[in-house]
């Protein structure tokens, strides 16, 4: 792992790091916020999985959750979206919604994609093991969230692994990628076009097939222009009620899919997390 930069701030430090990854076979990029903490105190850990286009600069430069993380204690730590470099396939025409920056969280199975396209296995474990070697982390105490396609895919990875993250929560999240025109273009590109196989990456799915976590908390802007074709919260708390699982859906009047919306409500966010951390 090589330091990119490091900087002081709310007395703590936010890092950059690159690294080689195996499950990718590419170079990586991620960034960590330490707060101030004493000698051999370790810290609970809050992933952060950004949305379409983004890499791990975007939460990090505008994210606004170094203060309450100083606060509450928290280590922040926040990937990139996507395999990179020379060799890693992209959309072949271009778009911005499938390939590079556009990963979906998963690993995929379908050429050319599969040899790089692995941010599931990336984000579950070969990054927290790089997190709890290199950090001051209570690996015990993991929660995760997310924006947008990384909204989905925190729900998604704290569904499959219900007794490993204490508490999830994602802004604007994709609920249903299978029903969805984003979801259903990256998940035929990355898994192929048997719809059954989609199913583990797919929220409310995984909720209608007996997945379950002790609490959602869903922040979604009421002016978002992906609303009601891509994002449908509507779906999700509809599953959660049927399955009895107890969803916080906050609707935003007058608010977008930006950052701008994100980091109004992320210290909410983070002090949901620290209550289910302690």
């Amino acid at each position: 792992m090589e330091q990119v930069s490091a900087n002081r701030a709310f007395n703590g430090v936010q890092g950059v790091y690159k690294h080689a990854s195996a499950e990718t076979r590419t170079e990586m990029t991620f960034s960590v916020f330490v707060p101030p903490h004493a000698d051999g105190e370790t810290l609970p850990v809050v992933s952060y999985l950004s949305g379409l286009t983004c890499t791990h600069a975007n939460v990090t430069e505008k994210g606004e959750y170094r203060g309450a993380c100083a606060e509450l204690g928290l280590i922040f730590v926040a990937p990139d979206t996507s395999p990179r470099g020379e060799g890693v396939p992209d959309d072949p025409a271009g778009a911005y919604d499938f390939g590079l920056g556009a990963g979906f969280y998963l690993d995929a199975t379908q050429p050319p994609f599969d040899r790089h396209y692995r941010m599931w296995s990336y984000v579950t474990e070969e990054l927290p093991a790089l997190i709890a070697d290199n950090f001051p982390a209570d690996m015990s105490r993991q929660s995760i969230m997310g924006h947008s396609m990384g909204g989905h895919g925190a729900l998604t990875v704290a569904l499959r692994n219900p007794g490993r993250f204490k508490a999830v929560s994602a802004f604007a999240p994709i609920v249903a990628p299978s029903s969805v025109p984003w979801g259903e273009k990256a998940l035929a590109g990355y898994l192929g076009e048997d719809r059954a196989a989609w199913r583990g990456h797919d929220a409310v799915a995984l909720i209608e097939d007996g997945a379950r976590v002790p609490a959602l908390l869903v922040d979604q802007g009421a002016a978002d222009p992906f609303l009601e074709q891509q994002l449908r919260p509507e779906l999700l708390q509809a599953a959660c009620e049927a399955a009895g699982m107890p969803l916080t859906l906050n609707m935003r009047d007058g608010y977008d899919h930006s950052y701008y919306f994100i980091s109004t409500f992320m210290a909410d966010h983070l002090k949901w997390h620290a209550q289910r951390l302690r």
